[in-house]
């Protein structure tokens, strides 16, 4: 099915009152500095707004966010070489489209094709711009709001958090979040020459296709039961589902080429705020992350795998932060990129947001009957986000066009 998407308007949306001279310059934290350099995709979906209109729906998003880009000021400003947001309040673009057919033609038969359709791509200068929000109106009345922020400020905790204070705004209540801006004072920026390209590392130029796996109650059960070890006893579903698809991930590899003796790498992001004593501010704003990475041979079952896994984020503790903050990480980061720009590791990526209160977003009319992201420019990269009973797992795996098939054969759910 090829949607239509007729673009009504796009204009920048700018705070309600001026940034103060004293924040104008924001300086990017390391963590910001590393991260790559993409938007981190959020599309959310709303059934049964007849007691709205269109323009009581456009009007109020875009008055609330004006008003929230004056406590959000470097979101309306723009990237200055990766050191830091200049805070010129020259606003967030806001696009809004009508999509002609209904909303449950997309969510009940999800096309990755078709959801792009409903977010904004960046290209040339634009990708300066750090928000972009993309209001589609179906025919049958829904809507969705598709939301992309720049990763160099914005992890995905801080993402959410930014989305629920939006609605909140909407909703004319006073958000439960007021950020702070300070990583850098935590985290203070390095001299990355020479290591520039870091931030680049994983991001692939061929083609990626996207293949959403759905893990329902009783799977998960299952994916469980069969990961359980003298190690790890009791996996989490996110440990679970994700030593399930890296099996299938190495499988894959081995299919393509059984004569490589290439070793095989986990990267799973870890956020670190609760990891630091005491714990870093619910308010701090930026990336607080790393990939805890875990290694394996080709032959490890899914239950090893799940104990790799968990010794890996079990590193991730206080004493690792201990490493960013006083400049340490800077060799091993480097180790890791020599790692994967050498080859003879296969790297799989993994990112949950399974915790992220995404179906909390109530702009005024209601929670969403759906939130999705879409395709990432990153080869063997997996996104875990909740369903929306709230009980199983969706797992967008990105992966190059031409594996797709020989990780589909590996894909025999045993339930």
């Amino acid at each position: 099915m090829a949607i239509e998407v007729e673009i009504i308007s796009n204009e920048m949306i700018k705070p309600s009152s001026p940034t103060p001279t004293h924040l104008t310059n924001l300086k990017l934290s390391f963590l910001d500095q590393i991260a790559p350099p993409i938007s981190v995709p959020l599309i959310f979906f709303y059934s049964h707004l007849q007691n709205f209109s269109h323009h009581q729906i456009s009007t109020l998003l875009k008055q609330s966010l004006s008003n929230l880009l004056t406590v959000f000021y470097p979101l309306a400003g723009r990237i200055h070489e990766n050191s830091s947001i200049d805070c010129n309040d020259l606003g967030a673009e806001f696009v809004e489209a009508r999509v002609h057919t209904r909303l449950s033609e997309i969510v009940q038969n999800p096309s990755m094709e078709e959801l792009k359709k409903l977010q904004i791509s960046s290209s040339g200068d634009d990708e300066k711009v750090i928000l972009r929000v993309k209001l589609c109106f179906f025919d049958c009345g829904g809507i969705s709001v598709a939301i992309c922020l720049s990763h160099k400020i914005a992890d995905g905790t801080s993402l959410v958090a930014f989305v629920n204070a939006w609605a909140a705004a909407s909703r004319d209540e006073i958000p439960d979040f007021k950020p702070s801006f300070d990583f850098a004072s935590v985290f203070p920026p390095k001299d990355l020459s020479g290591l520039e390209f870091t931030q680049r590392v994983g991001i692939t130029q061929e083609k990626i296709t996207t293949k959403r796996l759905v893990f329902d109650k009783e799977e998960l059960t299952k994916l469980k039961i069969n990961s359980e070890s003298q190690v790890v006893k009791n996996p989490t579903r996110v440990e679970a589902v994700s030593s399930y698809i890296w099996r299938r991930f190495i499988d894959a590899a081995k299919a393509a080429d059984s004569t490589k003796t290439t070793s095989f790498a986990a990267a799973h992001a870890v956020n670190l705020r609760p990891r630091k004593s005491p714990p870093f501010s619910q308010h701090m704003f930026g990336n607080c992350w790393r990939p805890a990475i875990a290694l394996s041979g080709a032959e490890a079952s899914e239950a090893e795998l799940v104990g790799k896994l968990r010794a890996a984020i079990t590193r991730m503790d206080g004493d690792f932060i201990g490493q960013i903050e006083n400049g340490e990480y800077l060799n091993a980061l480097s180790r890791s990129v020599d790692l994967f720009i050498k080859g003879g590791v296969e790297f799989s990526n993994f990112s949950s947001w399974c915790r992220f209160p995404v179906y909390e977003v109530d702009f005024g009319w209601g929670k969403p009957v759906w939130v999705c992201t879409t395709t990432l420019p990153f080869k063997n990269l997996v996104i875990l986000m909740s369903t929306p009973c709230g009980e199983g797992i969706e797992a967008w795996v990105n992966i190059v066009e031409e594996d797709m098939e020989m990780f589909e054969q590996g894909h025999e759910l045993i339930i």
